[in-house]
């Protein structure tokens, strides 16, 4: 499962008890936070106060929910719901140059909001190439440092908000663009 909106700021500040972000706004997603951040500090947290096992998404994971499901039930479009970006993301164009509370635009097939644009979604896996040939949820380069970004922001032109462009940064790195949706494995549901 992967959560319907990128974590938010009310839901940062209720684990965390304080809110790193640039733009303020308890329903606008929570940004500069580094994948560190996620990993070492909120998912820990968030896993003791639910007893649950969330986790980040992996990038396959993440790009076949933007996508609306796997290829031969995705409608194809260029970006997460549709092949026009003001319908479904904030980029450059639309934004005003800041994030916007999440699900103001259409969701995807899925039901999911803002996989296109308002924030770049960390992901688990390290940054590498793919491999050639048929691979099914791939878990990203075992060698690499840097770690998988996905979907584009606010400040971002239509060509990175697209839902197959990649992108990566160090784990330790925060930007007033970078944030997160959680994953939460079949198995820990019930």
């Amino acid at each position: 499962y992967l959560g319907e909106f990128a974590v938010t700021q009310d839901l940062w500040e209720a684990v965390t008890g304080n809110n790193p972000s640039s733009f303020k706004g308890a329903r606008r997603p929570v940004e500069t936070v580094s994948w560190n951040d996620i990993q070492k500090g909120f998912l820990p947290k968030l896993n003791k106060l639910t007893r649950r096992s969330y986790r980040l998404p992996i990038e396959a994971e993440w790009e076949n929910a933007a996508r609306g499901g796997p290829y031969w039930q995705s409608e194809g479009y260029r970006y997460a719901g549709s092949d026009l970006l003001d319908q479904v993301g904030w980029y450059d164009k639309n934004s005003g140059n800041e994030t916007h509370e999440v699900g103001l635009l259409l969701p995807n097939a899925l039901g999911l909001y803002d996989m296109s644009g308002n924030v770049w979604e960390w992901c688990g896996d390290r940054y590498g190439e793919y491999k050639s040939g048929l691979q099914i949820n791939p878990k990203g380069d075992r060698e690499g440092y840097n770690r998988v970004l996905r979907g584009g922001s606010y400040f971002n032109s239509t060509q990175f908000c697209r839902a197959a462009y990649r992108s990566f940064n160090l784990p330790t790195y925060h930007a007033g663009h970078f944030g997160f949706r959680l994953a939460l494995p079949l198995q820990a549901v019930g």
